[in-house]
Order: structure tokens, then sequence, then C-alpha cells
């Protein structure tokens, strides 16, 4: 219903701008892990672990500079924002989903929890998948498993693989929808 109710521009420009602007943040973050695995099999100080002397303001965290750290940024916002979709949407957490004033007082509470454990593990997310070593207020680099080689490549492989494999198993699915409608009219 809210497409239909929704103006040509919206339905013309809008949304296939931001179904683009998602598969290219998503194609980013992709990017990225894969030239973070390729990193880690290459150079052991690609490893997450806590950054030494580095003051802020001095070392730049970022190979290409203000936009590179720009990028980051707008990455882990993609990277949160994502993470809490797919909380909701999976089916074992579709019960928690608030809804408008007929929430009760124990869902408000589960859902501040799993907000508040989702938020505390992007830190940890975003430096384990190379997307930034910034530390911001914590020493997340100080995880005894961020050393462990092998669970940081399996980790990295693990999102590359199932993110690609999620990004083609949708945009397929679309191509194909479209090209039985536009086939199925003719």
């Amino acid at each position: 219903e809210l497409r239909h109710r929704a103006s040509p521009w919206q339905r013309n420009l809008g949304y296939p701008l931001a179904m683009l602007g998602l598969l290219a943040l998503t194609g980013i973050s992709v990017l990225i892990v894969c030239f973070h695995v390729l990193e880690l099999l290459l150079d052991d100080a690609a490893m997450p672990r806590g950054i030494q002397d580095a003051s802020l303001g001095q070392v730049s965290f970022s190979i290409f500079g203000s936009f590179g750290a720009a990028l980051q940024v707008v990455l882990i916002f993609y990277l949160m924002v994502s993470s809490v979709v797919g909380f909701y949407s999976s089916p074992l957490f579709t019960r928690l989903l608030p809804e408008r004033q007929d929430t009760p007082l124990t869902k408000i509470i589960g859902n501040c929890v799993s907000l508040l454990v989702l938020s505390s593990a992007l830190p940890v997310f975003s430096r384990t998948l190379g997307i930034t070593r910034f530390d911001l207020l914590g020493d997340f680099g100080r995880f005894n498993w961020l050393g462990n080689f092998y669970i940081v490549f399996l980790y990295n492989m693990g999102f590359a693989g199932l993110t690609t494999l999620c990004l083609v198993k949708r945009v397929s699915w679309a191509v194909q929808a479209e090209l039985i409608r536009a086939f199925g009219e003719e």
C-alpha cells in the first residue's frame, strides 16, 4: 500500500537510488573485508590487536585520509542499521518488535537489552572485519581471541561469503521476478 501511495518521483527515482545505495554500501563493505582477508594472509600486522602509541589526530586511521575516514563512519553506521534490521527480521526475535502504544514493560526491557548488546558488539565487529582500526573509547583490541589468526580469518571469510551469497540471491531473485513479469505481460 505504501508503494502505491508513493509519488511517481519517489517510486521512479527514490526507491531505485536507495537500492543502489544499499547495494553500493554492501559491495564496498565486502570489498574491504576481502582486502582485509588478503592482508591477514600476507601480513601479521593486519590482526585487529590494540594500537600502540597512536594518538588521535596524529595518525590517520585510513589509507584514503578524510574521505576514507568518512567512508568508515558511513560503513559502520550501515553495519549498525543492517544488524538491527537483521536482528528484528530473524524469526526468533520478530515477537520482540515493539507495538505502538501496546508494548509491555518486559518487551521494552528486552528491546533495550538487545540494542545494548548489538551496540556493544559493533566496535569489535567492525574492528574484526578490518573496516576500522579506531578504538573509540575502549581498548577493544585487547580481547585475547582477536590475536587468534584462525578465528579472525574464519570470521572475515564467513562475513564475506554469507554477505555475497545473500546479495546475489536477493538481486538475482529480483531480476528473475522482473523478467518473469516483463515476459509474462506480453
